[in-house]
């Protein structure tokens, strides 16, 4: 076997996900590729992302598309339809498969909800982060309770399928505050929630604030209690508990992010974009100005990119897949990668099994109750 390549070869991507840059504003806990302020690069951008589609020579079928941000709701309904049509015309979704945007609550217009229909858009992901106002302030968002409300119900009723996302932990949160943006997000129409710790990355505006002791993160044990709370409300809505973020009503799991989590290969484009085709990880340039340069110029647009090996593969895929709450079967993994995790990874696994992390059925290891919360720490032992 060549043992740089899986023993029925790496798969055949079936995912896209396309980056979208632009936002009014840049939030202080923002960390992704993010230009504000800058609309007049909109056209020019359109330019770059053509040219980089224009590298694959001919569209590709995939059974998910995912347009992220940024915000690909930002700019007008004229630029939002010139960009899918583009996209559309080279990721071709099939028959039956999820198409996904998303949206900040600000920005949702019958216009352009007509525009996402148009394309074939039928799952919407809206960043709300909280219905409190006092914490939108905080976490710099530009929608209120009252935007973020109004704009579930306006997309459920065009779109059908809504995700929000919440945070919690934001600026030494009480737990009832949370309790209660919960409870305003479960009583609307949402098919799935995603909910975060605040997480204070290096290079960002709160990042700073922290390090200069501006404002104080909730403890440890209150940010534990807060994701216990987020389970229990979530399951009691109806909406079951699939990863460790991420929870759905059944059969409203993200396909999309199921594609990142089995390690099934996908797509990527536009700036920061990661992918993951025939055995090699990619990551375009974070710049959007330097990715729309390179582009332009006809140059590739990745900033990086490795071939990993099948032991890489089979290890990433079982930290990624540990973290859904079905599990991961080791045995199909050990099949579709030729690098055997359970032999290879046995100590490891038997550790966890003794300290009640994971239960393991057969060939699947699952996380237990007490290994949910430790989960990355789960995942970390499988690399």
């Amino acid at each position: 076997m060549d043992l740089t390549t899986p023993p029925g070869g790496w798969p055949t991507p079936e995912a896209a996900y396309v980056h979208v840059p632009f936002c009014r504003h840049r939030c202080g806990y923002c960390n992704f590729s993010v230009v504000a302020g800058r609309d007049d690069l909109a056209g020019v951008f359109l330019r770059a992302i053509a040219s980089e589609l224009q590298g694959y020579r001919q569209p590709v079928s995939v059974e998910t598309l995912f347009i992220g941000g940024g915000t690909p709701t930002h700019l007008p309904a004229a630029w939002l339809t010139a960009f899918l049509d583009l996209v559309t015309g080279w990721f071709r979704l099939r028959a039956g498969g999820e198409f996904s945007i998303e949206a900040n609550p600000s920005d949702i217009s019958e216009e352009k909800l007509a525009v996402l229909r148009r394309f074939g858009v039928n799952r919407i992901s809206l960043g709300v982060q909280s219905f409190a106002d006092r914490k939108l302030r905080f976490l710099e968002r530009d929608h209120d309770h009252a935007t973020a409300a109004k704009a579930i119900e306006a997309a459920a009723e065009s779109i059908g399928n809504v995700s929000v996302d919440l945070i919690f932990g934001a600026d030494d949160e009480p737990i009832d505050d949370w309790r209660w943006d919960l409870q305003q997000a479960l009583q609307l129409p949402i098919r799935h929630i995603s909910t975060y710790a605040l997480t204070y990355e290096k290079g960002t505006r709160f990042w700073s604030s922290v390090r200069k002791s501006q404002w104080q993160a909730v403890d440890e044990s209150t940010e534990l209690a807060m994701y216990q709370m987020a389970r229990q409300h979530a399951d009691a809505a109806g909406l079951r508990q699939y990863e460790i973020s991420n929870f759905a009503a059944p059969g409203f799991r993200c396909r999309h992010n199921l594609h990142y989590w089995q390690g099934r290969g996908w797509y990527a484009c536009g700036p920061g974009a990661a992918g993951f085709t025939d055995g090699v990880r990619y990551v375009n340039h974070r710049s959007p100005t330097q990715y729309i340069r390179r582009c332009l110029q006809g140059r590739s647009p990745r900033a990086e990119q490795e071939s990993i090996s099948p032991q890489q593969w089979a290890c990433e895929r079982a930290a990624f897949g540990v973290r859904m709450l079905d599990g991961i079967d080791l045995q199909t993994l050990g099949d579709e990668s030729g690098w055997d995790i359970w032999q290879n990874k046995q100590m490891e696994i038997n550790q966890m099994a003794a300290a009640g992390l994971i239960l393991r059925t057969g060939s699947t290891i699952r996380l237990t109750e007490t290994g949910i919360p430790l989960a990355d720490s789960v995942a970390g032992m499988m690399l």
